[in-house]
C-alpha cells in the first residue's frame, strides 16, 4: 500500500511524505477489563523500509463557519493535492499522527493494518471516485471524535458518502471504556465502499496481522455496527459466501487471503493468542486461509501490563519449533531477523520503521503515546503525551543522515547490534529494558501532574533517551571496534542450507 501522510507543523502548515509498500503491520488491543491497573492499550508497528519514520503533534484549531477540509490524496496519484472537501467543523481536536493517527487528545486511539482481499486486491484512486483513503479517514475521525463509537459511526458515515479507495484495511479503534474492531474494502468503481464494526468484549485482549478478522455478520447484533445495506451489498457484488452455520460471512465472502506466504498471518494472530492464553492450547496450524479457528478475541490466563505488549512487538517465537534465529536463514550473528523474500514472519522483523503503544487510563493526566523508533528490539518505547514533541523525534528524513534526530541514532544502535546480536545483544537489551523501566517509574510519578507539566516531564525524559542511544552507539562501536570481542553464532559454523520450502 502507499501511505500518504499529512502533518500539521504550526497553524496551516502541512507537510506531505511519500511511502512505498508496508505490507506487514501487527496491532493489537487490550480492553480495560484485560489490562492489570485499568489501562485501555491500542498498539501498531509500521513495517516497511521505505516507510516514513515520523511522528508528529497535530495541534487543536478553531475554524470559520462555513469553512471545507482538504482531503489529501495518496502520493502514488500525487502529493500534495487535495482531491475532495468536506464540511469543515468549528473546533478539531490536537492528536498525534504518523503514517496512521494513534491517538488525540481526549484519548481515542486508532491502529491499522492492510489486508489482502482477493475478490478485490485494490481499487486505485480516479478522478469521480471516492476520496478517502483510510490515513485521511482516521484523520477526520481524531480531529471529530471523543469515543471509539462516535469514530466508527462517522468512518462509516464518510466511507457510504464519500467513498474510499486502496486496499482493505483492518483498524482497532478505542477509548479509555471500550474497543472495536473496524474493518473496510473499497468497491470496484470507488463508490462508497463496505464496512463493518466488532466491539471487543470488555476483559479481552485481540490482535491483527495482515488479514480480515471478523466472520459472521449479525444483524440486530448491538455489538456489531455496519451499513444496514451490507449484506444486499455483497449479494449484489457477487461475492457473497457464507460460513457452515449459514451465517454471511465477511471474510469468505472477500476472500480475506494472506499476504506473501500461507502463515505470513495467521501464526502471528496465533502467537498473540497463545502468548496472552496459553491455556486454550491454539494450534500454531490451520486448514485454509478462512479458516475461523482462531477467536477473534481471548480472555487473557493473567491480567496484562503495557511491558506484555512491548514484549510482543519483540517476539521472534522465542522457545518454540518456529523460533526464527534456528531457521537456516538466520540473519549474521544470531541475529533474529530472515531478509529472504516471501517467507513466513513474525512479529519482529527488521523493517519496522516505528512502532507504538497508545495508554489511556482514568488516573494520568493525558493520553500516552509509546513510541519506539526503528525496531523495539533493540530501542526502547518512549513515552510522550498529545502535545508537541522534541525536536530530535520529528522530521527525520529517511534518506539523509541527521545526528540530532532519534530515527538515526536508533537506526545507528540498530544496525550495529544486528550485525553483531549474539556478542552485543545482551548489553543492548539491559539498556533497552533499562530505559524502559526508568520511562514507566517517571510516567507513574507524575500522575498527579498537570497536563502541560506532565508533557513537559515526558518530553525531557525523551531528550535524554535520545541522548543514551548516541552514547550507546558510541559504547558499542568503542568495545567492538575491528569486531573484537565478536564470535561465530554456533547455528552458523558451518556454511546455511538453501533456505526453507513452504
Amino acid at each position: 500500500m502507499k501511505k500518504f501522510l499529512t502533518k500539521l507543523a504550526v497553524g496551516l502548515v502541512a507537510v506531505s511524505l511519500v511511502n512505498v509498500d508496508a505490507e506487514a503491520c501487527t496491532i493489537m488491543l487490550v480492553t480495560k477489563g484485560a489490562s492489570a491497573d485499568g489501562n485501555v492499550f491500542v498498539s501498531h508497528c509500521d513495517d516497511g523500509f521505505g516507510n516514513d519514520p515520523n511522528t508528529v503533534f497535530v495541534p487543536a484549531k478553531n475554524h470559520k463557519r462555513g469553512s471545507m477540509r482538504p482531503v489529501y490524496s495518496n502520493p502514488a496519484v500525487t502529493h500534495t493535492k487535495a482531491i475532495g472537501h468536506i464540511p469543515e467543523v468549528k473546533h478539531t481536536y490536537a492528536y498525534i499522527d504518523a503514517d496512521y493517527p494513534a491517538v488525540n487528545e481526549h484519548g481515542l486511539m486508532l491502529a491499522e493494518c492492510t489486508d489482502l482481499c482477493a475478490r478485490l486486491p485494490e481499487t486505485p484512486y480516479k478522478e469521480g471516485g471516492g476520496i478517502f483513503y483510510a490515513s485521511e479517514l482516521g484523520r477526520v475521525a481524531m480531529e471529530r471524535c471523543k469515543t471509539a463509537r462516535e469514530a466508527i459511526n462517522l468512518m462509516g458515515k464518510l466511507v457510504d458518502e464519500y467513498g474510499i479507495y486502496g486496499r482493505s484495511k483492518t483498524m482497532f479503534v478505542a477509548d479509555k471504556d471500550e474497543g472495536w474492531l473496524f474493518e473496510m474494502q473499497p468497491m470496484p468503481d470507488g463508490k462508497g465502499g463496505l464496512w463493518i464494526a466488532e466491539k471487543i468484549p470488555d476483559g479481552h485482549f485481540s490482535i491483527a496481522a495482515n488479514q480480515l478478522r471478523i466472520h459472521a455478520i449479525r444483524e440486530n447484533d448491538p455489538n456489531q455496527i455496519f451499513n444496514p445495506r451490507l449484506p444486499q451489498m455483497l449479494k449484489e457484488l457477487g461475492w457473497a459466501a457464507y460460513d457452515a452455520a449459514g451465517n454471511l460471512d465477511w471474510v469468505k465472502s472477500l476472500r480475506a487471503e494472506e499476504l506473501e506466504h500461507p502463515y505470513y498471518s495467521m501464526r502471528r494472530v496465533w502467537r498473540g493468542l497463545s502468548t496472552v492464553a496459553p491455556s486454550l492450547n491454539l494450534s500454531p496450524n490451520v486448514e485454509g486461509w478462512d479458516s475461523d479457528y482462531y477467536p477473534l478475541s481471548v480472555k487473557p490466563d493473567k491480567k496484562l501490563a503495557i511491558t506484555d505488549v512491548m514484549s510482543l512487538y519483540r517476539d521472534y517465537y522465542q522457545g518454540t519449533e518456529f523460533d526464527m534465529t534456528t531457521k537456516n536463514t538466520v540473519g549474521a550473528h544470531g541475529s533474529p531477523y530472515d531478509y529472504t523474500e516471501k517467507s513466513e514472519r513474525a512479529i519482529l522483523t527488521a523493517d519496522t520503521r516505528y512502532a507504538y503503544i497508545a495508554q489511556v487510563n482514568d488516573k494520568l493526566p493525558a493520553p500516552v503515546f509509546w513510541l519506539a523508533t526503528n525496531t523495539a528490539l533493540e530501542n526502547p518505547f518512549v513515552p510522550f503525551t498529545v502535545a508537541k514533541m522534541p525536536a530530535a523525534y520529528n522530521f527525520a528524513i529517511k534518506d539523509k543522515y541527521d545526528d540530532s534526530k532519534m530515527f538515526w541514532a536508533s537506526g545507528q544502535v540498530t544496525a550495529l547490534s544486528r550485525g553483531y546480536w549474539n556478542s552485543l545483544g545482551d548489553t543492548v537489551s539491559d539498556a533497552v529494558n533499562q530505559s524502559e523501566k526508568n520511562s514507566l517509574e517517571l510516567v507513574e510519578s507524575s500522575a498527579g501532574l498537570s497536563k502541560n507539566k506532565f508533557a513537559a516531564t515526558l518530553n525531557q525524559n525523551a531528550v535524554k533517551v535520545f541522548d543514551d542511544w548516541k552514547q550507546l552507539y558510541t559504547r558499542l562501536l568503542l568495545k567492538y571496534e575491528g569486531g573484537a570481542g565478536v564470535k561465530y553464532d554456533e547455528r552458523q559454523t558451518s556454511a546455511p542450507d538453501a533456505p526453507t520450502k513452504y
